[in-house]
Parts: structure tokens; sequence; C-alpha cells
């Protein structure tokens, strides 16, 4: 999976940085030492990432691929090399065949906080809550973006390979979308679908204010 942002390069005590606007372990479901790939600046290069404390990182940036684009905004598309997935056993699904294909989304509500990322994949998959806890391997407050990815892959239901960060920026979404919110020191997943906006706390919405908006995963339909 691919991490896209707008990013920009800083100086700071010598050293020269860009600096990841997410948390990494929260999204990521990644901790520890993280090699990544990097493609910024018409440049690409791999790099360990800087940690800064509590799932924060930096990717270092040396003088020569910073010639030329200090003071510049530029896309940044990462990819974490050392990552490895969770396993949930072999799946009795494929891309050819999904547990479903996604033509409509129903709503589902999610019955007290923690369990918004859970509560977005019972709706793409058609189970129940408890049924998407059971596949996810995970209860209150430990659904992450990369643990919706491996489910999502286990399930056979097809995304694009890159989340986009948008940083509040007004954007077009795609017909399906996982989207992140940042809501306090926590993030909030809610599903767009064909307009419409099924969040797991506040129901069906006709509108999102996308100035909330943190980043999204699209989801391909059928």
């Amino acid at each position: 999976m691919k991490f896209h942002f707008s990013g920009q390069i800083l100086s700071e005590n010598g050293e020269l940085k860009i600096n990841i606007p997410f948390n990494v372990w929260e999204v990521c479901d990644s901790q520890g030492v993280l090699m990544i790939s990097v493609n910024a600046m018409g440049l690409s290069w791999e790099c360990n990432l800087t940690p800064l404390g509590k799932g924060y990182y930096t990717i270092p940036v040396t003088e020569q691929q910073a010639e030329g684009h200090m003071g510049e905004t530029f896309p940044v598309v990462f990819e974490i090399l050392n990552r490895s997935p969770h396993y949930r056993g072999d799946s009795p699904y494929s891309a050819a065949q999904p547990i479903r294909k996604i033509d409509s989304v129903k709503l589902i509500t999610q019955p007290n906080d923690g369990l918004c990322g859970q509560t977005c994949i019972a709706m793409l998959a058609g189970v129940t809550l408890d049924e998407a806890c059971e596949i996810m391997h995970c209860r209150d407050w430990q659904a992450s973006m990369g643990k919706m990815v491996d489910t999502l892959d286990y399930l056979g239901l097809q995304h694009e390979n890159v989340i986009y960060y948008t940083q509040g920026a007004e954007v077009t979404l795609p017909k399906c979308a996982i989207l992140m919110e940042k809501m306090g020191r926590y993030s909030h997943y809610l599903l767009c679908y064909d307009g419409t906006y099924y969040d797991p706390t506040m129901g069906i919405l006709d509108s999102f204010d996308q100035k909330n908006l943190v980043g999204y995963l699209e989801i391909k339909t059928a």
C-alpha cells in the first residue's frame, strides 16, 4: 500500500526532512524500524523513516535531493517495504470471487465508540458488525487503515493501491471510498458511496465537510 500527501522540505538542527502528516502506527499498523521507498521531487530513493515518537515519523532528505526544492510544496508517495500483513488464514475469497460485488451500501451503526473501522468493513462486505470484528481479529479501538486494507484483501474486495491524504483540501471523491477524519486524538472512519455518506456514528448524511477529511482510500465497485 502506498501513501500520498503534499509535503515540503524542512531544515531543523542541520538535518533536512519531510514530515509525514499522520500517525504511522495508527494508519499503517506498523512500528519499529521502518524501511520505505519514496517518490518525490522527480526522484526515487529508499531509506529508513526517522521516528519522532508516539507514531510520528519524518522522511530524511539529503542536500543533493533537496537542491532546488527548498520552499516548494510537492507530491510525496511512499511505501513501507518491511511491513508484514496480518495473516488471517487461507481466504475463501479472491478478486475474481469476492465476498460480494459492491453495488450498494446498507447502513450499519456502531453500538459504542471505537468500532467505526470494523463497521465500515461490515458495510462494504455485507456482513454483521460481529462478523467483521471476527474477520479483522480486532475489537474496540483496534482498527487501523492497515488492518482494514488487509481485511479488504482477504475478502477479495478490490481497492486502489494508494491512500490519498488531502489534509483538508477540497477534492472530488470517488464513487466509493473509506474516508478518514480527525476527531480529537483519534481517527474516525466512514464511507462515501454514490454521493451519500454512511457514518457509523451519525447515520446517513447528504454532505460532508472536507475540511475535516484527513484522507481516503478508493474502493472499486461493480
